[in-house]
């Protein structure tokens, strides 16, 4: 597998694997996280894997208590990932799980529905069957705790953000931005352009796995009425 080593700060190494955001890259992405999960030695935080990085963190206390050779921290570290990354198969596959949200398109719900509809000239229907029925992966979690950048979306449903960010998107609502589409955790202010909400709650932070996503997800979107919304525990209107 090719990547390259940079540092980030005195105290972590960010892995590039490649610039553009594609599944080939992902992956990979994927793949060097899978690896990681497996390291257990006392220098290592964490990592964080983004579209196209993965930024892992290390304790320099820890490391500069070690016979590194006369090598600085920053490099111990690298020659560490490389020897790790050295048994990576640049064929080896990451198995993902499929996760579906149920969402409700209804206009009380779907404030932003008829502007991408009219951007895309396309009726709200076909914007929400198009949405409903693609297939998407979760490529990074950030922005706000449990925050999934979702892509694979048809470009015939893409739509910038708002001129104009809102003060108040509430927890669950399914967002589109250019090419992406995205589920909102919790209430806060954003710029995605909200064509729908689900009840799932997507970030719990008392559970040991607070996030309900994860990047290399599969997620299906699946259309439900204001009824059954609102019988899954969805906040109603």
């Amino acid at each position: 597998m090719d990547y390259m080593l940079h540092p980030l700060g005195d105290q972590a190494v960010l892995i590039e694997v490649g610039e553009t955001i594609t599944l080939d890259i992902h992956e990979k992405i994927k793949t060097i996280s899978s690896c990681l999960n497996t390291l257990q030695d006392d220098w290592f935080i964490e990592y964080i894997p983004a579209f196209t990085t993965v930024t892992v963190f290390y304790d320099l206390m820890t490391i500069q208590k070690k016979d590194t050779k006369n090598k600085t921290p920053y490099e111990y570290v690298c020659d560490e990932l490389s020897f790790l990354l050295s048994s990576v198969g640049t064929n080896e596959k990451v198995e993902s799980r499929t996760v579906t949200i149920p969402v409700c398109y209804e206009q009380e719900l779907a404030p932003d529905l008829e502007f991408v509809a009219k951007t895309n000239q396309l009726s709200s229907q076909e914007v929400i069957n198009i949405h409903s029925s693609g297939e998407y992966t979760v490529y990074m979690i950030g922005f706000a705790p449990g925050f999934p950048y979702i892509g694979g979306m048809s470009n015939r449903i893409a739509a910038p953000r708002k001129e104009t960010p809102s003060l108040r998107i509430p927890a669950g609502s399914v967002g589109i931005a250019g090419k992406q589409t995205g589920v909102y955790p919790l209430e806060t202010p954003g710029g995605w352009q909200i064509i729908g909400r689900t009840p799932l709650k997507l970030f719990q932070p008392d559970e040991d796995n607070p996030s309900l996503l994860k990047a290399g997800d599969k997620i299906k979107f699946s259309q439900i009425s204001y009824k059954d919304y609102c019988s899954l525990g969805g906040k109603q209107k």
